[in-house]
């Protein structure tokens, strides 16, 4: 009976000794800025203040980072359209240089005939055709100079500026020269080379139109088909392609045509 009553004032006084000095809680959450995972970003759990603060900073290095892609990305894109522009131009100055060594090969051709016709002239000159000699030889020592004056101008000299006066006047001063269909051919070449289409369109036409048997047509009709091209005239330009081919059948001209036709399906 004493060991129970003992044991039941030790907890009275227990108890009231927990009453009279209560152990001291402390707000973990105001006394330290604790935080909680969001993806690969903390957001406070702090003060609203410490928290906007913390948004505010994460938006922005967000914004940034965005910033930054785009920026990137617009550099790719920048290089991508020069090397484009890059390739065509090449694509463009390797055609060139093709129809200058055909103009070149033809011309060379051309000269040949010449001689071989005065060679057979000097031996008997009624085994020559009239219309053969009218057509790649003339008499007229001022016309031939005329002639290879301006062509020298391109062939030779590369003047090309200098030689669109020069093929002008030799058409104007001889507009029935047996050269007329390759001075217009090389005129609308030239306008055709400084991005001039209409000039050069109606040379390339002249060349069609007014000198059907003339060794320059299927050249011309390639012309106006790269011109027609140029003026985004997909019609146009597979029209003057078609009838190349049609006519031809044959030849080095006739492939580039094909080719063109196939691209522009």
């Amino acid at each position: 009976m004493k060991a129970k009553f003992t044991l039941l004032a030790a907890l009275v006084l227990a108890h009231a000794s927990a009453n009279a000095n209560p152990a001291p809680v402390t707000d973990i959450n105001l006394n330290r800025s604790a935080t909680v995972a969001s993806g690969s970003q903390t957001i406070p759990t702090g003060s609203l203040e410490q928290r906007l603060a913390m948004l505010e900073r994460i938006v922005e290095a967000r914004s940034d980072g965005q910033i930054r892609m785009q920026q990137q990305l617009q550099m790719l894109l920048d290089e991508v359209s020069e090397l484009r522009g890059v390739t065509e131009t090449h694509a463009y100055q390797l055609e060139e240089i093709l129809q200058r060594q055909r103009d070149l090969y033809q011309e060379i051709d051309r000269r040949v005939s010449e001689v071989q016709q005065a060679g057979t002239s000097s031996v008997d000159s009624s085994t020559i055709s009239p219309q053969v000699a009218e057509t790649t030889y003339s008499s007229d020592v001022l016309e031939n100079q005329a002639y290879d004056k301006a062509v020298n101008m391109v062939l030779k000299d590369r003047r090309y500026d200098a030689a669109i006066p020069e093929f002008e006047n030799f058409i104007h001063t001889y507009p029935n020269s047996t050269y007329a269909a390759n001075a217009h051919f090389w005129l609308g070449q030239l306008l055709f080379n400084k991005n001039e289409l209409a000039k050069a369109k109606t040379q390339f036409e002249r060349v069609v139109g007014t000198y059907p048997n003339s060794t320059k047509v299927a050249d011309a009709l390639l012309k106006l088909g790269q011109v027609a091209e140029r003026e985004n005239n997909k019609a146009a330009a597979k029209k003057y392609y078609q009838q190349l081919v049609s006519k031809f059948k044959t030849g080095t001209t006739v492939k580039l045509a094909q080719d063109r036709l196939s691209a522009l399906q």
